[in-house]
């Protein structure tokens, strides 16, 4: 039995900020994830994927980011339960709660945060008769290593951030790379529409709107795709590629978790984000995409200001005769938070107790 203070599901950049948040104050952590390494979406469908939202970082890979959280919560010491899935909760006579994986692996802990992200993913495929003829031969779902694409000919169909940033990140990579929308309209970030369009003005992205890929041709591998214009005036483009990749989202699971008594709404956990996020469980808390409330944005560093939160009111709850009101923290050379000396980076905690 591995006995932690908080026990977190998920591995990705929020699960992993937890561990941060809960090392401030004083508090042990362990993490299941049920994929093989840490990172979540970051490392395992786009680690190439540059992000624009985090705080100090113009601009940060996916996988990177993954790699700089690990660095920072290094000092605490996390356990980590890898490549199991979280399958059953018990809440225990003491109130603790034991979560056991799907491997058989037992974990208990006064605080259990789910921070699973979105769950697990199934693409969005568009419907194209033979396309599962064409998967791994030219087409593809996700984008995990953009050096696949070096001077090749390719094809993105959608209209979110992900479709807009890939196509403009590819431009410097692919010989040649077109992005194929239904609409007029995209549904990104305006500072990437606006990049997209001035692309295609340079002649550096090809670009189809009020279009769809209807057909794709190849033998043993995708050598051209058919865009079809919903204008009937528009006659169709037969173009030649390399790679086709529609990027149309994922389909989230909750699995397992979506058993265990949770108010669901719209496959995600239902919480309290008026207060501490805690979830209809009393002593379980859900942060980061997995959980919704009135207002919710579903971004990175929404996720770690919730970490933040989360972690205040579950030490109060691990510690009910105990005041522990953070004030700041700094850097400075001086003792760990463990109170070992250190000769790299040293870390400062403000706190009353």
């Amino acid at each position: 039995m591995i006995k932690t203070d908080i026990l977190i599901i998920g591995a990705g950049p929020t699960g992993l900020f937890t561990v941060f948040e809960a090392g401030l104050l004083k508090l042990k952590t362990h993490l299941i994830d049920a994929l093989p390494q840490v990172g979540g979406q970051c490392s395992e469908i786009y680690p190439k994927k540059p992000i624009y939202d985090i705080p100090a970082y113009p601009e940060i890979l996916a996988g990177e980011l993954s790699d700089k959280l690990m660095e920072q919560i290094k000092p605490f010491e996390p356990g980590f339960t890898l490549g199991e899935r979280a399958e059953t909760l018990e809440k225990q006579e003491d109130g603790s709660f034991v979560v056991t994986t799907n491997k058989g692996t037992q974990h208990q802990a006064p605080i259990v945060v789910v921070a699973g992200g979105l769950g697990s993913f199934e693409p969005r495929k568009p419907k194209i008769e033979n396309i599962v003829d064409f998967e791994d031969k030219g087409v593809a779902y996700i984008i995990k290593d953009p050096e696949v694409y070096r001077d090749k000919k390719v094809v993105i169909a959608g209209g979110g951030d992900s479709a807009l940033d890939w196509a403009i990140f590819l431009t410097d990579v692919a010989s040649e790379v077109s992005l194929v929308h239904r609409r007029n309209e995209f549904r990104g970030a305006l500072d990437s529409v606006e990049k997209a369009s001035e692309l295609a003005k340079l002649g550096k992205i090809k670009l189809y709107t009020k279009a769809e890929v209807a057909e794709l041709h190849g033998k043993d591998n995708l050598d051209a795709v058919v865009i079809k214009s919903t204008d009937v005036d528009v006659e169709d483009v037969y173009l030649e590629v390399d790679n086709f990749i529609p990027l149309f989202g994922l389909s989230p699971k909750l699995g397992p978790i979506g058993d265990w008594g949770f108010e669901i709404e719209k496959n995600a956990i239902k919480v309290n984000n008026a207060k501490d996020y805690q979830t209809n469980i009393p002593g379980v808390f859900a942060i980061g995409d997995v959980n919704t409330y009135p207002g919710k944005l579903k971004l990175i560093l929404s996720g770690f200001h919730e970490a933040a939160v989360m972690c205040q009111f579950a030490y109060q709850i691990i510690n009910p005769n105990k005041r522990f009101v953070m004030k700041y923290t700094t850097v400075g050379g001086v003792e760990g938070f463990d109170g070992s000396k250190k000769e790299a980076k040293k870390e400062v905690v403000k706190s009353i107790l």
